[in-house]
């Protein structure tokens, strides 16, 4: 699974000292109620995620779409996006992010 590598690399780079903010779109915001889930394998990392206050929070738009918007709701996990309901990357730009895809 890909988004493993999200988790990971966002919890190193935080660990090393950098700024970083998770922000799930398209397919991945379905991700977020499995990953709530104790027995789900990347349950404890993507945890430790929200517990670091890394993730912004999921694609309203996406999670409108995909049906993952209501248990974001339920979960505390905020719904994101000034830009006709999806995340403007001019924005995160603008305060000195770097974009990185997965």
């Amino acid at each position: 699974m890909c988004f493993v590598h999200v988790l990971l690399n966002a919890l190193d780079m935080h660990g090393c000292g950098r700024e970083v903010r998770v922000v799930m779109e398209g397919a991945s915001v379905s991700l977020a109620e499995p990953l709530m889930e104790p027995g789900h394998p990347l349950h404890r990392l993507f945890i430790q995620v929200r517990q670091a206050g890394l993730l912004d929070g999921l694609c309203r738009a996406c999670a409108s779409k995909l049906g993952a918007a209501a248990h974001a709701e339920q979960a505390g996990i905020p719904l994101i996006g000034d830009m006709h309901g999806h995340p403007s990357m001019r924005e995160y730009m603008d305060a000195g992010f770097q974009i990185i895809t997965f």
